[in-house]
């Protein structure tokens, strides 16, 4: 049986909701809507926009009133998944601790959002010539990382799981 992990993933999402609330408050009291600031020229801007779909601006023309709705619901079936999912993968590792605390954390911090304003403040716009990146924020940040160190952590398992015993 494997140690339990050090980390907690409510700390972490605390951590992440935390970060990710202060940079938007930040936003919204520097910037007006679609200012921008050059921060490394020709790749990346501190851009602030709204998102009123959701990842990467999917559904975001959609005037439908109940787009709202299906977001808050989605979001809190998503949270009671990382929940479960904590269940499942706290003893296999802080890998695993780490992103469900990223990812709860980072649907927390848009979930405030959307239910504060309607849609999600989006600030960092990275762009290469005329191509840009969608602006994306730090739960967003947070949720990707998450979803990464997730994967990862479950190709690493598989990879032991398939390597055949040593002949120690």
């Amino acid at each position: 049986m494997k140690s339990t992990s050090p980390w907690n993933p409510v700390l972490i999402a605390v951590a992440v909701v935390m970060l990710d609330q202060l940079t938007k408050w930040w936003v919204l009291a520097t910037f007006e809507l679609y200012e921008s600031v050059e921060v490394i020229p020709g790749f990346f801007d501190l851009t602030f926009v709204v998102n009123t779909g959701a990842a990467f601006g999917l559904l975001a023309g959609d005037q439908n009133p109940w787009r709202q709705l299906f977001f808050v619901v989605v979001t809190l079936v998503a949270l009671v998944v990382l929940a479960m999912a904590f269940r499942q993968y706290r003893r296999e590792g802080g890998v695993y601790i780490a992103a469900i605390g990223l990812i709860g954390g980072g649907a927390l911090g848009n979930l405030i959002d959307r239910l504060r304003f309607g849609h999600v403040v989006d600030f960092l716009d990275f762009y290469i010539k005329d191509y840009h990146w969608p602006a994306f924020n730090v739960a967003d940040s947070a949720i990707s990382v998450g979803v990464v160190l997730f994967l990862l952590a479950g190709l690493m398992e598989t990879g032991k799981r398939d390597q055949p015993p040593s002949a120690d």
